[in-house]
């Protein structure tokens, strides 16, 4: 494919007249200045950048100051006494403790916002750092606090904090599937890795990262779906003629060490970023430390957290939790059991047996959704299986009752799994609980799904579910098991919320 202005359709976008959706944010207001010493997508990128991370002090600021007054008519009532004075006081620098909290933690650099779970890692930290402070400052300074109002005000303060954090990174994703608040990109590497990457991003649109264009070898055909700029030796230049605020270089031989700071060097005059794709695809940064060998930095992969001390606290989360959900929805497990029980023959609870942590077999428990010939019915219907991988999927299965579609919209039916969370036999959040055929048919490193507790809910049912296709799925379920922690579960149970309210992928 040639490289010029007609062959350019993320130039053509850029020059058009008609505003361009695809671009960093919505057309502004007020007339576009370029900062100096800044590329233009780049200033557009930091217009938004800013607004979002007002956004978030403006959330945490009305985190504290509801947590503080709730807790205050929770404990004090309405009435301002001699006694309570003191409370009232704290309850009004708690918005500003935990701002400062939260800076010191910092979790308000864009490096960790926008995508995955630092960001609410670094607030949990902020959040624990602050009790643990007001706890030594109140030993240290002989203050007599009422415990229940520090025990209730802080932790209700980092909820209501992570929650609204959570509601602005959905607000943002959504606008982004709108093609707003993207940053542009610039691929650099070789076909098959420029097309693999820009199928993956265009997936998961909520990273924000949009693939306008590309720069290839010399020697390329160039049967690519989208514009090339170039050649490797072009890169300074297919920046400012497509418009990009970020150049991904994928892996490749032609692009050493020394090209990579020569390139660094020419992005840097107007603080375009530089990225570049590791190998290590689906390992989390947090296993990942670069140290010196000799002078020369090396990285190293830390093994994944499957035993030890992080996994009994995850155990005992999951327990605690499930039966603390098991006491919530109770009204609604008994209003969903009788809707079973009166609509369709058959028991009210459906047993299977699934594969578990490390081959175990166990019982799971869901509402029956089907009818009770169901599993007889499914050698006719093999032929119409949806799915491509070893699951047996279709949209319109004749097997499901009339209730059952409705469970299984709103995930209703798995809600019996909470017993099993209880006896330790899932988690809230895994790898999809597999049947053993499905096992005996597994290939390669899908076994390494087995090496965790399966779970209700997790990254492929927040993903899309069923409209997934395998490999993304079993992809998604290990990428869980080597990257696992408690602020990544905190952060697929929200998600867990907005993927039931949508049902995508639910039949």
């Amino acid at each position: 494919m040639p490289f010029g202005p007609s062959h350019n359709d993320a130039a053509d976008r850029h020059r058009a007249v008609r505003p361009n959706r695809s671009a960093a944010v919505r057309p502004p207001v007020r007339p576009f200045v370029r900062l100096r010493g800044r590329h233009a997508a780049m200033s557009r990128r930091q217009r938004w950048e800013r607004r979002y991370v007002r956004n978030l002090l403006v959330a945490d600021l009305t985190a504290g100051v509801a947590a503080g007054a709730a807790t205050f008519a929770v404990r004090f009532g309405t009435q301002v006494t001699a006694y309570n004075r003191g409370y009232l006081l704290l309850s009004a620098l708690l918005p500003l403790v935990m701002l400062l909290a939260l800076v010191g933690s910092r979790a308000y650099e864009r490096r960790y916002l926008f995508v995955g779970t630092d960001e609410y890692e670094r607030v949990i930290r902020g959040g624990i750092g602050l009790i643990a402070g007001a706890a030594v400052l109140s030993y240290a300074l002989g203050l007599d606090l009422a415990r229940s109002y520090v025990l209730a005000a802080l932790p209700a303060t980092v909820a209501s904090a992570l929650v609204l954090r959570f509601a602005l990174r959905k607000r943002l994703h959504l606008s982004r599937a709108r093609g707003e608040c993207l940053r542009r990109v610039l691929v650099v590497g070789h076909e098959m890795s420029v097309v693999s990457i820009t199928r993956q991003l265009r997936r998961e649109r909520y990273h924000g990262l949009e693939v306008v264009g590309a720069c290839l070898p010399e020697h390329h055909d160039g049967a690519i779906d989208l514009p090339v700029y170039g050649t490797f030796d072009d890169v300074a230049t297919a920046v400012d003629a497509a418009d990009v605020d970020t150049v991904v270089v994928l892996g490749c031989p032609e692009l050493d060490g020394e090209q990579l700071r020569r390139l660094a060097w020419r992005l840097e005059r107007d603080e375009v970023d530089l990225v570049v794709a590791s190998a290590l695809v689906d390992v989390a940064g947090a296993r990942t430390t670069i140290r010196p060998f000799d002078g020369l930095p090396m990285l190293h992969v830390e093994h994944p957290r499957l035993h030890g001390g992080a996994r009994l606290v995850k155990d005992a989360v999951d327990r605690f939790g499930a039966l603390l959900l098991v006491l919530l929805f109770g009204p609604v497990l008994l209003g969903v059991a009788l809707c079973v029980r009166l609509t369709s023959r058959g028991p009210v609870l459906f047993r299977q047996v699934r594969v578990g942590r490390d081959g175990r077999e166990f019982r799971i428990f869901k509402f029956r959704s089907m009818y009770v010939d169901a599993e007889a019915r499914l050698a006719e219907l093999k032929h119409l299986n949806e799915h491509d991988g070893v699951l047996f999927k279709m949209r319109d299965d004749p097997r499901v009752t009339t209730v059952g579609r409705w469970l299984r919209r709103f995930s209703l039916d798995e809600l019996p799994q909470l017993l099993n969370v209880v006896a330790g036999q899932m988690s809230l959040v895994g790898p999809r609980p597999p049947l053993p055929s499905e096992v005996a048919a597994y290939a390669g490193d899908v076994g390494r799904r087995l090496a965790v507790k399966p779970g209700m809910t997790g990254l492929w049912q927040v993903s899309g579910r069923s409209d997934l296709p395998w490999e993304e799925a079993v992809r998604l379920d290990l990428r869980y098991v080597e990257n696992w922690s408690l602020s990544l579960d905190l952060v697929i149970l929200m998600r867990t919320m907005s993927a039931v309210v949508r049902s995508s992928g639910a039949y």
